[in-house]
C-alpha cells in the first residue's frame, strides 16, 4: 500500500514544479513580445539594405562589360574553406529548439567534408558550443552571452574576421545556420550562404527602372561597402530572430511542462484517495474484528 506521507510529498513537489514552469512560461511570453516586435523592425531594415545591393549589383551586371568584378559575388567552384557560423541558445528549457540547429550544423559538416573542404566552425551560444567541445568537435572561434543578449557591435566584431578572411581569400565562404521565428507557435530553421552572394539572383530587366542617383564609378566602391554591412547585419539580425524564436520556444515548453505537472498531480491526488480509502477500510476491518474478537 502507498504511504500517505510519500504520495503527499510528491504532489507537494510536483505542485511547486508546476507554480516555477507557469511563472518561466508567463516571463518567456513577455520577453517574446519584445523580441518578436525588435526582430520585425529589423528586418524592414535589411530587407531595404537588400534591395539597394540588388539594384546597384543589377545595374553592373547588367551594364557592365565581364559582370561584376567582385569576389563577394564570384562562383567559387571548388571551395578549399568554409566558415560555418551557428546561432544556439545560451540556456535550456526550450524544447528541441537547439537541437535543429545542432543536427543541421553536423550534416553540413559532413556534406563538406564529403567533398573535401575544410571547415572552420565558429558557434555563438552556450548550448552549441557546449555539444561540439563535449564531441571533440574543433570550434575555430566561439562566443557566449551573446545570441542571449544580442549586441550589434559584438555581432559585428565577431563576424568581421570571416568578412577579411573571405577577401583576403582565406576562405571561399560563409554559411550562416539558425533557429528563427515564424510565428508564436512555430520556428523556422535558416540554413543559408551569406557569402559569396549568388549574382544570378539580379535580373536586368527588374533594375532597368532603379531610381538610385549613384555615379558609375562610385558603384563598385559603395557595392564592396554595402556587402560588408549586409553581412554584418545578417549576422545582427539572426541573433535577433533566434532570440525571438528561444523566447517562443521555451514559451512553448513550459506551457506542456505546466500541463503534464497539472496531470500529474491529478494522478497524484487520485492515487493518494484510494490509498486514503484502502487505509480507512483496513482500519475499520481491524476495529470490527477486534469487537468480534471480544464477543
Amino acid at each position: 500500500m502507498a504511504n500517505l506521507k510519500d504520495i503527499q510529498r510528491q504532489i507537494k513537489s510536483v505542485s511547486n514544479t508546476e507554480k516555477t514552469t507557469r511563472a518561466m512560461k508567463l516571463v518567456s511570453t513577455a520577453k517574446l513580445r519584445r523580441a518578436e516586435e525588435l526582430a520585425r523592425r529589423s528586418r524592414l531594415y535589411a530587407d531595404k539594405m537588400n534591395q539597394v545591393i540588388a539594384e546597384i549589383a543589377g545595374r553592373i551586371k547588367c551594364s557592365k562589360i565581364g559582370g561584376i568584378d567582385n569576389r563577394s559575388f564570384a562562383k567559387i567552384e571548388n571551395p578549399q574553406m568554409v566558415d560555418i557560423v551557428f546561432v544556439t541558445a545560451d540556456k535550456g528549457l526550450c524544447g528541441g529548439f537547439n537541437i535543429q540547429t545542432i543536427k543541421t550544423v553536423k550534416r553540413l559538416l559532413k556534406e563538406y567534408q564529403e567533398k573535401n573542404v575544410k571547415v572552420r566552425l565558429r558557434g555563438i551560444g552556450k548550448k552549441g558550443v557546449e555539444f561540439f567541445k563535449y564531441n571533440d568537435v574543433e570550434l575555430f572561434d566561439s562566443v557566449i552571452d551573446l545570441s542571449s543578449k544580442p549586441d550589434k557591435s559584438r555581432a559585428d566584431e565577431f563576424i568581421s574576421a570571416s568578412i577579411e578572411d573571405y577577401k583576403d581569400g582565406k576562405i571561399d565562404g560563409l554559411h550562416l545556420v539558425y533557429n528563427g521565428f515564424k510565428n508564436m507557435m512555430t520556428q523556422e530553421l535558416h540554413s543559408m550562404q551569406v557569402l559569396p552572394v549568388d549574382p544570378d539572383m539580379y535580373i536586368c530587366d527588374e533594375v532597368q527602372s532603379s531610381v538610385l542617383e549613384i555615379e558609375a564609378q562610385d558603384e563598385e566602391h559603395m557595392l564592396n561597402s554595402l556587402v560588408d554591412r549586409y553581412v554584418e547585419y545578417a549576422m545582427y539580425y539572426a541573433l535577433l530572430d533566434s532570440v525571438a524564436a528561444e523566447h517562443s520556444a521555451r514559451m512553448q515548453a513550459m506551457d506542456t511542462a505546466t500541463n503534464n505537472a497539472k496531470d500529474m498531480v491529478k494522478g497524484l491526488k487520485v492515487k493518494f484517495n484510494k490509498a486514503r480509502q484502502a487505509a480507512i477500510t483496513t482500519e475499520l476491518i481491524e476495529i470490527i474484528s477486534g469487537v468480534e474478537s471480544m464477543k
